[in-house]
């Protein structure tokens, strides 16, 4: 399994075995036995929160140094990365974008700037002088004279005692030799740099043309693409977000789904399944098959609500348009009668409620995809392959 993009930012919620694990940038494959674990070059990397990652797997009794390999080509994160985001949000005002403060963007900037730091920068004789160099170029930036440093260049130092490897030979001979390869995103569709709501997006390609660029695989590598979705839509931060609601329902949806950032504990905004917004995911990812999670939580509804359509400047529109991300739009709603019952215990498609079809009929009609896996509980056997 390999990680594309993103950083710290990201929180991937693990069940399993009655256990649940946040990981930030460790590939969730980490708790599969005999699966080799890579992050890619695209990914942007604190050694600090890394190291204390590891750790915690380790505890779990996952021998993490067996099957996780680190990209040379992957980025670092620095302590003053995470000063110049904070100041930089802080300076925006009422168009605060709600980052993580994990000094995502700015690693993204230096990268984009060609004067980062890699992973294998590391392994570098060089290495000190460089980071020193980085290190005060920053703190000029913020008018500071130092930064308390020493726990991560120690986590840095922890970094270099792990696989480093050129991730884009690694990954093109496990594909010539026939081996399956799991791309893992960070963020959302809507969150990519180009095609999401700019400017509240992340830093990097969150889409499936992002994986070949993060890990160094040609386009015609790619095999199938699985998209994900819950059977409602939320959202971190600020931005766009046409069927949000924010009286009872909204919040029942919060509670019942444990919509809290899985990095930063903020609760998520909640809303309706938007299906203009996942045809516009499907059409720019080329998904092939849908994985839909969460339906359990629907499951006391009397009626359930999906977007099919936007109304701006009085016309109806069935896509996702430039302005969705500066204007407002009112969304157009079908309406589906609830489930009103205790899903948890189904495993397979045809001991699931007609209501519930039904649902995920029209959800497959107007993405033209398959529903191929429905999640109904947060462990990872309340899982129906159809």
């Amino acid at each position: 399994m390999a990680r594309f993009q993103g950083g710290p930012n990201a929180g991937h919620s693990i069940y399993f075995g009655d256990k649940s694990f946040v990981l930030h940038t460790v590939p969730s494959g980490i708790f599969r036995e005999g699966t080799v674990n890579i992050i890619g070059n695209g990914v942007v990397i604190d050694p600090l929160i890394l190291m204390d990652e590891i750790r915690a797997i380790g505890e779990m009794g996952v021998d993490v140094r067996k099957s996780l390999r680190i990209a040379k080509r992957a980025h670092l994160i620095l302590p003053t990365h995470r000063l110049l985001d904070a100041a930089q949000e802080s300076g925006k005002g009422r168009n605060k974008v709600g980052t993580t403060g994990k000094g995502i963007g700015p690693a993204y900037t230096d990268k984009a700037s060609r004067i980062g730091l890699r992973v294998g920068d590391l392994l570098q004789p060089d290495f000190n002088e460089r980071y020193q160099s980085l290190r005060n170029q920053h703190l000029r930036l913020l008018g500071l004279d130092s930064v308390d440093d020493k726990a991560w260049l120690e986590a840095a130092a922890g970094l270099r005692t792990f696989p480093i490897i050129d991730s884009e030979v690694e990954m093109n001979s496990l594909l010539a030799s026939g081996k399956s390869v799991l791309a893992e995103g960070a963020q959302g569709s809507l969150l990519d740099i180009d095609f999401g709501t700019y400017p509240f997006v992340t830093s990097s390609s969150t889409l499936c043309a992002g994986a070949c660029i993060g890990l160094g695989v040609a386009p015609s590598r790619v095999g199938r693409v699985y998209g994900i979705f819950k059977a409602y839509c939320t959202r971190v931060g600020a931005g766009p977000f046409p069927t949000e609601l924010n009286e009872e329902t909204g919040e029942k949806l919060r509670k019942i789904g444990h919509e809290f950032g899985a990095t930063t504990g903020r609760p998520r905004r909640t809303g309706w399944l938007d299906l203009v917004a996942l045809r516009y995911a499907v059409m720019m990812n080329g998904t092939t098959s849908l994985i839909m999670m969460k339906s359990d939580v629907l499951n006391d509804m009397e009626t359930i609500r999906v977007c099919v359509g936007y109304k701006m400047d009085g016309q109806q529109i069935d896509y996702f348009p430039f302005e969705a991300a500066n204007e407002p739009v009112e969304p157009v709603y079908k309406d589906f009668p609830g489930w009103k019952t205790d899903i948890s215990e189904c495993r397979t498609y045809d001991s699931l409620p007609a209501q519930l079809k039904d649902y995920i009929a029209f959800i497959e009609q107007q993405t033209g995809v398959t529903v191929d896996i429905i999640s109904v509980g947060p462990d990872r056997d309340a899982t129906i392959y159809r």
